[in-house]
């Protein structure tokens, strides 16, 4: 891997476990051909190579929408569980280098800027959640509005008893159940 461009045997393998997924799972993106997917795959290889970093990091990712005004379509971590190869990790740098002892080994947001990705806003995790049920037994930190993280904290999300639940924690905080799921247009 060079510059964020996969070999052509990752591309082709990651291309493969990504039309097989889509083909499994048509109610979380009907409508939309695969075809036209994989074209846009093509045209923008380091659009593939973040995806294959969210596969790599446990978050299977999915197509779950596609956008005509811009020609885009939404891949989100569609794993069950928050992704295993992103947790232990607190909000973001600040919170890291507040921490004196005990440190995480990174944060989510500059997990998520080196993958190419983008953290779930609110929105964007409840509507997850009309697809499938995820984070029944994990939560994931999601995008925190900025006048929240000035006040030191971060927002995280879960499902539990059939509802999405909000929560907060100080951004310093990581929990072994706790990752993020990331979002990326293509």
């Amino acid at each position: 891997m060079n510059n964020k461009i996969l070999s052509v045997i990752q591309a082709e393998e990651t291309l493969s476990l990504l039309k097989n997924r889509f083909e499994k799972n048509n109610k979380r993106h009907q409508d939309i051909q695969w075809m036209k997917v994989e074209a846009k795959l093509k045209a923008n290889p380091e659009k593939l190579w973040s995806l294959y970093e969210m596969e790599r990091t446990g978050g299977e990712p999915d197509v779950v929408s596609f956008n005509v005004d811009s020609d885009e379509y939404t891949f989100v971590d569609c794993a069950a569980e928050s992704p295993k190869g992103r947790r232990s990790l607190c909000y973001d740098r600040e919170a890291l280098e507040a921490r004196k002892e005990n440190k995480p080994e990174g944060n989510v947001i500059d997990v998520a800027i080196a993958m190419g990705i983008e953290l779930l806003l609110e929105e964007q995790y409840r509507d997850l959640q009309k697809l499938g049920r995820f984070d029944e037994k994990t939560s994931s930190w999601i995008k925190t509005p900025e006048d929240i993280r000035a006040l030191g904290g971060a927002l995280f999300c879960d499902f539990r008893y059939n509802t999405v639940f909000v929560y907060h924690n100080g951004a310093q905080s990581y929990y072994a159940a706790r990752a993020f799921r990331g979002v990326l247009r293509v």
